[in-house]
This record gives structure tokens, C-alpha cells and sequence, in this order.
């Protein structure tokens, strides 16, 4: 029985801007917006408003190709005991210890932006959310006129029935395959859904189609990156064996929700999209083990913190989990499990970038941010990455 549809018109406006290959003029461009040096408010859940989250931020820091190899961005390291310090991802392994462990989102970008026709008219979708082996909630354009029951036609051989109608251009299709096959005709038919702000003209080029997968894709499913992932080769990889540090894989399927701006000026109000994880017995037995001995748990990307702090008992505990989370983390968030975060740079006003000032601090986070900005980091899904300690 498929879930009735709810309101997402902000979703809906997020993905246009998507589909569109246009850039949201408000997602980090902010008159009167906020310095990163001002001095900040004492923070608390009941006063904190949107517009602490936000800073001024050039649009010439946003990269819109990867470095390459991968592993040659810059790493802004922020110790526990303070301070800024400039690396490269490859000194990654020397800044764990033999004993840490580190976890990688290992879901994989599916190909969800389809050209159809229903009948003479083009319908452009893009796929958010797998509902079935044959469903997936999706964002049409132009949606005014689909009617349940009507045939979209994405090739001769490949067609959905619209099956439900939401608001904002939000619809549920049931397509003729599933599974493999299903997943198998979104190759052939599909293209890569990029972040509004990766300028490509005619969409996703082959280029992307390797660059906007972590080498260790390997649970189709995603409609975005995992992006602290992109920066691993197989040499990193093998690096962080050298070191002793162990790794392990979890699953979160990252959906059209990234793109999700807040629009409630009192950040408690906004909701959190859902979006699908797992976490195996092997994986959450290896954390444990390498905890109860004394090594740190490392989430590569805030998906895979996400869903680590989801699964975790408030006591540190760790067991399998499968199901769906809507975690929404703001300062003030008492982290169970995560002792280190690797990711990117966020957008401001963003869930991640408030994600990140809980985890690394209000004040030092964006401390960080201004220091980045100053020395030339590249942000956003293509650009440079971050170690964060963890404040106590």
C-alpha cells in the first residue's frame, strides 16, 4: 500500500531548480547576509532563527568540476584541542590512529532524470524516492495537466502509469518493470540529476557519470551523492588499511530532500525529509568492537552520520537497523556514537551546515568557514573537504 502523498512544495521547487539546470538565486547568495566573524548568539533550541546559519559566500568558491585525482582536495582539519589546519585528503590515514574506525555510505546515484511524452507532450521527471520494486514518488514537469491513470513513454520499450497526485508537481508512477530491470532501463534512459548549482547547459555529461560516484558505489538507489565519498580512490582506500584503521559500509539513500531549502525562519519548525538506510549486524558488531577497544568512529559524509546516530541506542549501543530516518540536527544535539566527520562544505541557511556547528561547534564552525572562504577552499559537492573532531 503505497503511503499518501503529503506537501512538499518546497521539495518541488528545489528539484526545478534542479531539472532546470538553474541555480536557486537564494540558496547562497544573501543581501544584508551575515559575516562569519560577527560575534554570535548564545544558541539555544528556542531562539535559534535561520538567519544564524547564514553567511556571505562567493559564487567563484563553487567548483563545478572535481579535482583529479579525486584524493587531491584540500582537507581543512579542525583538532579536538582547537586551531585550523591545512592538509591535503591523502594526509587523511596520519591524522587517525591504528583502532579508528571509519564508515562509508556506500549507495549508489541512480541515473533519475527521464525525458517522456505523454502522448505529444514532453514530460520531464525526476525520480525521489522508491516506493516498490515497480514505484517511485517522483517530481514531473509540466505536471498540471497529468491525470492518474495516464502513460508516460520514456522509450519504445519503457513505460510508467501516474498512479497518484500530489501538490507541487509531486507524483507516484508504477513503471512496467522492477528490480534489475527496472534499474537497467534507467541506465539506458536516464541521466544523472547534478546539484542545482553544477552548471551544465545540456545536463550531465560523461564526465559526471564517473566523477558523481564514490568508487565504492555499490546499492543503487540514491538521486545524490554521498559527496565526501567522491574523494576516495582505491590507493586512499588502501592507505587506511596500512593504518590499521578498519573500514566498514552502510547504506542511505540520498534523496531529492538535499536540496530542500528552510524556509521557516525558526529552524525547530522545519521538517526533515525521510530517506531509506541500513545498517548491517556485521557493520554495527565491527563499530562496537572498535569502540569497546578504544578507537573512534569516523563518519565519511553527514549521510553516514545520520544514519549512524539514527541506529544508535542513547547509551553509544549499536544493533542492525533498516528502515527510514528524518534525523534533523541542530546545535544542542547530544551525539551517541560519531566521534570524527569528514565532509564537505555546506550551503548556508542548509540542514548540513547546521548539521556540522552542532557537531564541530556554533562558534569554531564558522570560524572555519570564514578561514576557508579566505584561503580559496572550493565548496560544495565537487570541492574540498573537512575533518571535524568532534567538540566535547
Amino acid at each position: 500500500m503505497l503511503k499518501p502523498l503529503r506537501r512538499h512544495h518546497l521539495l518541488s521547487q528545489a528539484l526545478a531548480y534542479q531539472t532546470s539546470g538553474q541555480t536557486s538565486p537564494q540558496a547562497w547568495s544573501h543581501s544584508g547576509s551575515a559575516d562569519l566573524r560577527r560575534a554570535s548568539p548564545v544558541l539555544t533550541t528556542a531562539n535559534m532563527k535561520l538567519s544564524d546559519f547564514d553567511f556571505d559566500l562567493p559564487r567563484d568558491v563553487i567548483a563545478q568540476r572535481p579535482l583529479v585525482p579525486r584524493d587531491a582536495a584540500r582537507l581543512l582539519h579542525l583538532p579536538a584541542e582547537g586551531g585550523v589546519l591545512d592538509r591535503s585528503v591523502r594526509d587523511l590515514p596520519q591524522l587517525l590512529r591504528p583502532g579508528d574506525v571509519a564508515v562509508f555510505n556506500d549507495t549508489r546515484v541512480i541515473p533519475a532524470r527521464l525525458q517522456g511524452r505523454r502522448g505529444g507532450a514532453a514530460v520531464e521527471v525526476t525520480l525521489h524516492k522508491r516506493e516498490g520494486g515497480d514505484c517511485w514518488r517522483a517530481f514531473a514537469r509540466p505536471a498540471r495537466k497529468l491525470r492518474i491513470g495516464d502513460r508516460i513513454d520514456f522509450g519504445d520499450d519503457f513505460f510508467a502509469a501516474v498512479v497518484e497526485r500530489g501538490e507541487g508537481g509531486e507524483v507516484v508512477l508504477q513503471f512496467d518493470r522492477s528490480g534489475p530491470e527496472l534499474m537497467a532501463m534507467l541506465e539506458r534512459h536516464g541521466s544523472l540529476p547534478l546539484p542545482p548549482y553544477i552548471h551544465r547547459p545540456s545536463g550531465a555529461d560523461h564526465f559526471d557519470a564517473e566523477s558523481y560516484q564514490t568508487v565504492y558505489a555499490r546499492n543503487s538507489g540514491a538521486v545524490a551523492a554521498p559527496t565526501a565519498g567522491l574523494h576516495f580512490t582505491p590507493e586512499l582506500l588502501a592507505a587506511l588499511d596500512d593504518r590499521g584503521v578498519t573500514r566498514v559500509t552502510v547504506t542511505l539513500h540520498v534523496g531529492a530532500g538535499t536540496f530542500l531549502p528552510v524556509k521557516q525562519e525558526e529552524v525547530k519548525d522545519h521538517r526533515m525529509h525521510a530517506e531509506w538506510g541500513s545498517l548491517s549486524a556485521e557493520s554495527a558488531a565491527t563499530i562496537s568492537r572498535a569502540r569497546a577497544g578504544g578507537g573512534r568512529v569516523l563518519a565519511i559524509g553527514t549521510t553516514a552520520l545520520r544514519l549512524l546516530e539514527t541506529a544508535a541506542q542513547e547509551d553509544g549501543s549499536l544493533s542492525a537497523f533498516e528502515g527510514e530516518t528524518d534525523l534533523f540536527i541542530l546545535p544542542g544535539y547530544r551525539f551517541k556514537l560519531v566521534d570524527l566527520l569528514m565532509t564537505n562544505f555546506h550551503l548556508p541557511k542548509s540542514t548540513l551546515f547546521m548539521l556540522v556547528c552542532a557537531f564541530g561547534g556554533y562558534d569554531r564552525m564558522r570560524a572555519a568557514y570564514a578561514h576557508a572562504i579566505a584561503q580559496g577552499y572550493r565548496f560544495f559537492s565537487y570541492g574540498d573537504s573537512s575533518l571535524l573532531e568532534r567538540q566535547a
